[in-house]
């Protein structure tokens, strides 16, 4: 049994746990109850009817937050020299079969790796060491583009990926606890809204089952959902 520090029971003492909350009053009572000394991330954990073993049940998809992450991330582009020159200062690096040689070598000193379609045939052979840190550009995850100048300012604004892990639990940061309650709730409704629109031909029922917020230190909160779902925030 997973054993927690009294600063944790504390806290955990403080959350109804037989009760869905408000949306709003979820972030509210997380803020409230945050009192460790770095600001902590927000997070939804949402528990979908998929089964992700079944192709047309697997959900992969991106989401920009209108309110930002509130983490700056280093974004790096793999492209042929002719297309990097529109970057200008959007991108921390840029490079082209230079930078592949970098990657094999060992330097990984990036968030995100964006690259073009022609230049994926020379990336795939790093796939062994992109793909287990989640850094290997993907169509679905909006990572292989023609468009490198609009697509590095929307991951820097605030767009991120989401997918459902194997046990149909789709797990994602959606902010800062030093945002305001009302841009986190944004933030949120975009979440609730991309991952509602993005739902596999798969999914049959009920699609939504669960979700709660939590804290990178605080309790888990569970929440009424279908409240989004009818503007009732």
């Amino acid at each position: 049994m997973r054993k927690h520090s009294r600063r944790f029971r504390e806290i955990l003492q403080k959350v109804e746990h037989n009760k869905l909350y408000k949306p709003i009053d979820a972030i509210d009572l997380l803020k409230d109850l945050s009192n460790v000394k770095f600001i902590e991330t927000i997070e939804a954990h949402i528990v979908l009817n998929l089964d992700p073993k079944y192709a047309d049940q697997q959900l992969r998809s991106t989401v920009v937050l209108p309110k930002g992450t509130g983490k700056k991330i280093r974004i790096a582009v793999i492209a042929k020299d002719d297309q990097l020159q529109s970057l200008n200062e959007e991108a921390d690096i840029i490079g082209s079969e230079d930078l592949i040689q970098d990657i094999k070598n060992g330097y990984l000193d990036f968030d995100k790796l964006i690259a073009t379609p022609d230049v994926m045939p020379l990336i795939a052979k790093l796939g062994k060491i992109l793909g287990p840190r989640g850094l290997m550009p993907s169509p679905k995850a909006g990572t292989v583009t023609t468009n490198l100048y609009d697509t590095v300012k929307q991951f820097r604004l605030g767009k991120l990926e989401y997918r459902v892990d194997r046990s149909g639990i789709v797990h994602v940061p959606f902010g800062k606890l030093n945002f305001s309650s009302a841009d986190l709730m944004i933030n949120l409704i975009a979440l609730y809204n991309s991952i509602d629109k993005n739902r596999p031909s798969g999914a049959k029922g009920k699609y939504w089952k669960s979700m709660y917020l939590s804290t990178t230190m605080g309790p888990s909160i569970p929440l009424d959902f279908l409240m989004m779902k009818e503007n009732i925030i």
